[in-house]
């Protein structure tokens, strides 16, 4: 077993999380008390999301005064350093959440000029937090990650986001659904992308891919990932996976196969872009 020594910013980062962690583990048990608004067909915000996303800025702002936020909730705020943001998600997994389902998170990158270059995920429920820095590996409670070794897709576990019926990705979702689970060990639908994205880099499922993200649902998942020795890309092949909307993440032999076979469902070209490693 490889522990690692956190760095201060790390530390900053974790605290925080941990703190918002418990605010929502106590609000968890309460969840029938919850006010819950929608802000669109299956996408709730509770007062949840905001007391959390409140500690987080609270948090982080003592630790980092001078650094932007880009968050779910409350939007862009910019910062006296302005090639320094942190990117939240306050409870990512809400409808899970508000359904009394335990799989949800904490979710906090630091983006340094554009690039992602820390990471943290909290599930306060297993007490288990992921993180990394750029170039330093991936750990989860001082344990190094490393991504499953297996490298044919009827060995492995693949995990994937939904779409909701009348969605505009709905039809594209299915297509591939029906493209991949015919070669797999087994499919799963968690709910939450940060944890997805973990669980891909601590070998408890081979793969990943959803539609229809934002920067918040992937930006410290995908670091954490990247840092286990996986591959990221968008569903196109591209490297702008934070901003571009989709993700697809695994090893690199099976990254390769998934995006094909994903691409000759939606009808692309095979990728003209190298997956980010």
């Amino acid at each position: 077993m490889v522990l690692s020594r956190r760095s201060a910013i790390l530390n900053v980062m974790v605290d925080a999380a941990e703190k918002a962690g418990r605010a929502l583990v106590r609000d968890f048990g309460e969840v029938e008390h919850l006010q819950v608004s929608k802000k669109g067909p299956a996408d709730f915000v509770s007062t949840a999301d905001l007391k959390s996303e409140k500690i987080l800025m609270e948090t982080l702002s003592k630790g980092r005064p001078s650094y932007g936020f880009l968050m779910e909730e409350g939007g862009e705020k910019k910062g006296t350093e302005s090639n320094m943001r942190w990117i939240i998600d306050p409870l990512d997994g809400t409808t899970n959440f508000l359904h009394g389902i335990p799989h949800w998170c904490v979710s906090i990158g630091l983006e340094k000029d554009g690039d992602i270059v820390a990471g943290v995920v909290h599930n306060p429920i297993n007490d288990e937090t992921f993180y990394s820095e750029k170039g330093t590996g991936a750990f989860m409670t001082g344990r190094r990650l490393r991504v499953s070794n297996r490298t044919t897709l009827t060995d492995a576990v693949i995990a994937m986001g939904g779409a909701r019926p009348g969605a505009a990705n709905h039809t594209a979702f299915m297509a591939e659904q029906n493209a991949i689970s015919p070669f797999t060990s087994g499919m799963r639908r968690f709910g939450a992308a940060a944890l997805d994205l973990c669980y891909v880099a601590a070998a408890r499922v081979d793969g990943f891919w959803e539609r229809d993200l934002n920067a918040w649902d992937v930006a410290a998942g995908a670091l954490i990932l990247k840092e286990a020795g996986g591959s990221v890309s968008e569903l196109n092949g591209g490297k702008n996976y934070v901003y571009g909307r989709s993700i697809v993440g695994a090893n690199a032999p099976l990254h390769a196969d998934l995006l094909k076979k994903l691409q000759a469902a939606s009808g692309q070209d095979a990728p003209k872009v190298a997956a980010a490693t």
